[in-house]
């Protein structure tokens, strides 16, 4: 498996979209970070932000080990200050 062929990052995709659609040069491509390459192709290309529901939907996932069975609708006012 060669790094084209990973899930995550369509890289074909962004490397049409920068090279074809940008019109970036190879170095004006690879030197972009993704939070750059994402601002160049604008809103569309960009991930909704999370959301109320995608949290807890993550939390319902990824449970915390420590603290099974914890509300998760406490308010972060109700949660200990662990920099103090």
């Amino acid at each position: 498996m060669n790094g084209l062929d990973r899930p995550g990052l369509d890289w074909p995709g962004l490397m049409r979209a920068g090279l074809t659609g940008l019109r970036l040069r190879p170095d004006e491509f690879w030197d972009l970070t993704p939070l750059e390459l994402q601002f160049l192709l604008g809103p569309a290309a960009m991930a909704p932000s999370l959301d109320r529901s995608g949290l807890e939907a993550l939390m319902r996932r990824f449970p915390d080990p420590a603290k099974p069975g914890a509300p998760m609708s406490r308010s972060i006012s109700q949660r200990p200050d662990f920099g103090a």
